[in-house]
């Protein structure tokens, strides 16, 4: 998935002279190519993710569209101030791409966990928050981006990831995408636990349960014509996220609920990250067991909110 962002940025540079890369301490051998051909578009900062932060604000200021790489929690936590101010507040195009969203750095422990950045981005009016469920949406995604005016964070899973999503269904930002109609429960997911939520639906077809799978690319602006029509055809509703339940995907959806139509919150259970931070080290598999977030989880969370109904 980091590897179609990259690629992307590249290819948009190609023809459009407003993009300029971003890094900060990335490595070698990372868009050569693009340093090569355009070294007046390119920079690799060292360690240093505030000061790239108001970089970027300074270059948007300046006509261009600069997108913005480094790790998740390092652009989220640590440079939480620059963004609110100099790209929120101005409301400027910076793109921030942040490497290992969720439980990807799982190895390194809670210091590179970035389970809350979710919620804390959604929380800065002005961002736009999307988290691609494969390398071929987020293809999608960066096209879609260079005319997006506002500043966006686009979460990045740990890539190689199955490919779920397909052309023919396009890619608009704020819109979710019914990957799976179903006639009685409804997976809510976003980023790549949309593979997770095809596969619980798959399980739950073996039982004879018919249900859908609504990928929610974009958590921030939430797509509420959406969820206005599928929720309520719904019985039963379980959103699935690599965050933790306290600001992501599963809130925004309740908080939706509780402003539009408080009658249906009832129907929704959230399988997400519970708010503590991790206490074990090991693979991204491993803690997503840990933590519950896995098929069995789901299935089982859908079967208690349909017997209910």
């Amino acid at each position: 998935m980091r590897k179609a962002a990259l690629d992307s940025i590249y290819s948009l540079a190609k023809s459009d002279e407003r993009v300029v890369f971003i890094g900060s301490d990335l490595g070698p051998g990372v868009l050569d190519e693009m340093k090569k051909d355009m070294p007046s578009r390119f920079f690799m900062e060292g360690v240093s993710e505030q000061f790239i932060i108001g970089m970027a604000a300074g270059m948007a200021l300046e006509g261009f569209i600069p997108f913005v790489n480094t790790i998740a929690t390092f652009l989220t936590r640590r440079c939480y101030e620059q963004i609110a101010l100099d790209l929120c507040l101005q409301d400027l195009p910076v793109r921030l791409i942040a490497n290992g969203g969720g439980a990807v750095y799982a190895p390194l422990g809670p210091t590179h966990l970035a389970v809350e950045d979710i919620s804390i981005m959604r929380a800065l009016p002005n961002m736009t928050v999307v988290a691609p469920c494969d390398a071929d949406e987020m293809r999608r995604l960066m096209i879609a981006s260079q005319s997006w005016l506002h500043p966006i964070y686009i979460r990045l899973g740990k890539g190689g990831d199955p490919i779920v999503s397909k052309q023919d269904n396009g890619f608009k930002i704020g819109k979710a995408i019914l990957l799976k109609p179903g006639a009685d429960g409804l997976f809510i997911t976003t980023g790549v636990m949309t593979q997770l939520g095809l596969q619980a639906a798959n399980l739950m077809a073996e039982d004879g349960v018919d249900c859908g799978v609504l990928h929610m690319h974009t958590i921030k602006p939430l797509d509420y014509q959406s969820l206005s029509k599928y929720i309520p055809q719904a019985k039963g509703v379980v959103t699935i996220e690599e965050h933790t339940k306290i600001g992501g995907l599963g809130s925004a959806i309740l908080e939706f609920c509780s402003d539009v139509m408080p009658n249906e919150a009832y129907k929704i259970a959230r399988i997400g990250i519970p708010d503590q931070f991790a206490t074990q080290y090991g693979s991204q598999n491993s803690l997503l067991s840990h933590w519950g977030i896995t098929i069995d989880s789901i299935c089982t969370e859908m079967r208690k909110k349909l017997q209910r109904t």
